[in-house]
Parts: structure tokens; C-alpha cells; sequence
């Protein structure tokens, strides 16, 4: 197996992982009416947060990508690109992702704290954090 083909693998299980994981955490109870609410809020707050990030972002990654291909080609600019554009829709997700979480977890602990440490830790921060402490 090729570097290339264990990289394609790395990713596809990541992907795998990622979509098992925000299903698992989307599955739990969302809370009352009031709660959803909140959680609306908060939620188009962090995607005006974000849209207001990216199009800074996108402004300097134009101009970096123009310095790419004018100084390292365009293959360099164009795997720079994909990347920033995979980085920007992983961020989205994740955001989205956490931001639904919180009321889920608000709704568990609500009953008990195991429950919404099940759903606070589980299941993309807690090998996030086994990372920090251990790697």
C-alpha cells in the first residue's frame, strides 16, 4: 500500500468516524421548545461568526494562492486551495455540530450528569482530549 492509498484510507475512515459520531450526538433528546430556541440563536450566531471569519480568511487565501502559483506553480496553489476549502467545511460541520450538542447535553444533565457527560465527551472530544493528554 502506497503513502497516497494509506492517505485515502486515513481519510475515508476519519469521514466515516466523523459522520457515526455527529449521528450519535444528533440522536439524543434536543430539549424542551425553549431550549431549541436558545440553541436556534446561538446557532445563527455562530454561522454569522463563521461567514464573518471565512470571508476574512478568503481574502488572504486569494491573495496567498496568487503568490503561490506566481512563486511555486500551479499545482502548489491549486492543493493549497482544496485544502482550504476542505478546512473551511470541516469547520462548518464541526461548529454546527458542537452548537446542537450543547442543548443536547443542557437537555441530558437535566436528568443526570452521566448522561450529559455521554453525550459532553463523547464521541469527537473525548479522543481529542486522550490526544492532549497523551500525545
Amino acid at each position: 500500500m502506497s503513502i497516497v492509498d494509506f492517505s485515502i484510507l486515513c481519510g475515508v475512515i476519519g469521514l466515516a468516524y466523523g459522520i457515526w459520531a455527529a449521528r450519535s450526538v444528533l440522536a439524543a433528546d434536543a430539549g424542551n421548545t425553549r431550549m431549541q430556541e436558545i440553541a436556534g440563536a446561538i446557532q445563527e450566531g455562530a454561522r454569522a461568526y463563521l461567514n464573518r471569519q471565512y470571508t476574512t480568511i478568503g481574502i488572504v487565501g486569494v491573495i496567498v494562492t496568487i503568490i503561490l502559483v506566481v512563486t511555486l506553480g500551479t499545482y502548489v496553489a491549486v492543493g493549497f486551495v482544496i485544502g482550504a476549502v476542505f478546512s473551511g467545511i470541516a469547520g462548518y460541520i464541526g461548529m454546527n455540530v458542537s452548537v446542537r450538542a450543547n442543548v443536547r447535553t443542557t437537555q441530558a444533565a437535566r436528568s443526570s450528569l452521566a448522561g450529559a457527560l455521554d453525550i459532553a465527551l463523547s464521541p469527537g472530544l473525548l479522543p481529542a482530549c486522550w490526544l492532549l493528554v497523551w500525545g
